[in-house]
C-alpha cells in the first residue's frame, strides 16, 4: 500500500511495510506539477501489465516494481485492485504510478485538486 503526503508543491508517495522489498522502492517524489491527472480504471489494471524489471509479481495476489510496457517505465505496487488508482504523471522517470490506497477517494482528490 502507498501513503500520499504533500510537502510544499511535490506529492510524496511512501510504499509501506513489506511492499518496500516487493516493489524494490521506499518513496518517490513528484513534484504537483508533473501531474497530469489521477483516476481510477479498472480494465487498465486488468491486462497485460508489462515486463518486470525489477518487482515482484504473484498472480491474483500482487503486482509491484517497475513495469515496462511499450519501452516506457510504470511503477506498481498493487494487492487490492478496488483501492487502486492510476496517476499519470509528464517529465518524469515513470509514465504512470499504480498504486493501492487506503482511501482511493480521498487520494484522488487530494491529486487532482
Amino acid at each position: 500500500m502507498v501513503r500520499i503526503e504533500k510537502h510544499d508543491d511535490q506529492f510524496i508517495f511512501e510504499i509501506e511495510g513489506m511492499h518496500k522489498l516487493w516493489a524494490f522502492k521506499s518513496q518517490i517524489t513528484i513534484p504537483a506539477a508533473h501531474i497530469v491527472r489521477a483516476h481510477q480504471d479498472m480494465e487498465t489494471i486488468s491486462g497485460f501489465k508489462g515486463w518486470r524489471f525489477p518487482g515482484t509479481a504473484i498472480p491474483f495476489v500482487l503486482t509491484a516494481g517497475t513495469y515496462y510496457k511499450e519501452s516506457k517505465p510504470d511503477f506498481w505496487d498493487v494487492a487490492s485492485k478496488d483501492n487502486c488508482i492510476i496517476v499519470e504523471l509528464k517529465d518524469e522517470h515513470y509514465q504512470e504510478l499504480i498504486i493501492e490506497v487506503e482511501n482511493p477517494e480521498a487520494a484522488l482528490k487530494m491529486l487532482n485538486g
